[in-house]
């Protein structure tokens, strides 16, 4: 009965992650699993998020303790329908050997990789050989670890490829431009630099304004757009959390303004902070993003609206944003542009594709399929 045995492992969460720690079980042990459905918490070292099920069925037994700290593809538990034996599941428990991760890493090349962009040295990452190429562009003090529930997830048919943008994440603290048609032309020459003549767009929040502002200045590079609670389809903007965001100095300072970003401030991890104040002490990256914020969102006011543009490009637009963003209002998302596919998430925040990762992977599938 083996077969009718559906094991839940460990995710592999982002390019660079190799264990995690079990903080919850959301279910008990008896339970009517569907697809999809929230299993159990787990934290690493970028962020704490829910394993949700693969498959339907009946939990039978939970082999992950609280506290557990296991590699990714480890067992944490097993589904099977109630004529499977308690015998047949310990038999399987006990045989479950966790694969290696490396392997695969080592086929599929470095985690990341490095191009210089008009002398600035840019940290991306690059999954898949399979199709078209997608580009994902992270927002104002974000990096390319704001897509890790998302990159793998498409790289089986298509070329993944997400940047870290000039002064941000692991790309040289220098400024490539403060307005979105200097970024995106930035991005324009990134394209250049790693051989890809054109892409699916996917943008977040300010990346989400360089996206639209591409497909605008730069049409033939641009084969579809996604936009996650994008910037430049309306004026108001949460000044409290982008000020905040360049002013916090300490772990205090930073936690109540990353909590905005998300409907479940829980998602929140110390480490994600510890990051994010290590890169915010790097020298230039202070002053890079305050030129950033008083260009683009001084006042609270957005002062480029290329999102309302796009419907003279003539692109396929997906826009989705989740109902309890506190960062860009979601009723921004009634300005999208005429024959895009719009979703609202009720119970997600600024960072949809991540607190809706599943939710968000699939409705991205078809919009890049068309």
């Amino acid at each position: 009965m083996a077969a009718a045995i559906t094991p839940i492992v460990m995710p592999k969460w982002g390019l660079s992650m190799k264990e995690g720690t079990i903080n919850e079980w959301l279910v008990d042990e008896g339970a009517q699993i569907s697809v999809g459905m929230p299993i159990l918490d787990v934290e690493t070292d970028k962020i704490a998020n829910a394993v949700e099920a693969p498959d339907a069925g009946t939990l039978r037994r939970k082999v992950a303790s609280v506290g557990d700290v296991l590699p990714v593809k480890a067992l944490l538990g097993v589904l099977a329908p109630a004529e499977v034996s308690d015998a047949e599941i310990d038999a399987y428990i006990a045989a479950y050997e966790t694969p290696a991760d490396d392997g695969d890493e080592e086929e599929a090349g470095p985690a990341y990789q490095y191009a210089d962009v008009d002398g600035i040295r840019v940290r991306y990452a690059r999954r898949g050989d399979a199709g078209p190429a997608v580009l994902f562009v992270h927002g104002f003090g974000g990096d390319l670890d704001n897509w890790l529930f998302n990159l793998d997830a498409l790289a089986d048919a298509y070329t993944v490829v997400a940047l870290d943008l000039p002064a941000h994440g692991q790309t040289s603290p220098r400024l490539a431009g403060t307005t979105l048609a200097e970024m995106a032309g930035f991005v324009a020459r990134f394209l250049d630099v790693t051989g890809i003549d054109a892409a699916h767009v996917v943008g977040h929040s300010m990346g989400g304004g360089i996206a639209a502002q591409l497909a605008v200045d730069a049409p033939q590079r641009v084969l579809s757009v996604a936009l996650v609670s994008p910037v430049g389809m309306g004026e108001e903007i949460n000044s409290g959390y982008t000020e905040g965001f360049v002013n916090a100095q300490s772990r205090r300072d930073l936690k109540p303004v990353i909590e905005l970003l998300f409907a479940n401030p829980d998602l929140v991890s110390r480490q994600m902070l510890d990051d994010l104040l290590r890169y915010k002490r790097l020298d230039g990256v202070q002053e890079a993003l305050s030129a950033i914020g008083y260009s683009l969102f001084a006042r609270g006011r957005q002062r480029e609206q290329p999102a309302q543009r796009l419907a003279d490009t003539g692109k396929r637009t997906l826009v989705v944003w989740g109902a309890k963003d506190q960062i860009i209002p979601s009723t921004h998302a009634q300005n999208a542009p005429a024959g895009a596919t719009v979703k609202v998430f009720d119970d997600a925040g600024h960072m949809s594709q991540m607190e809706k990762a599943g939710d968000f992977n699939a409705l991205l599938r078809t919009h890049l399929a068309g």
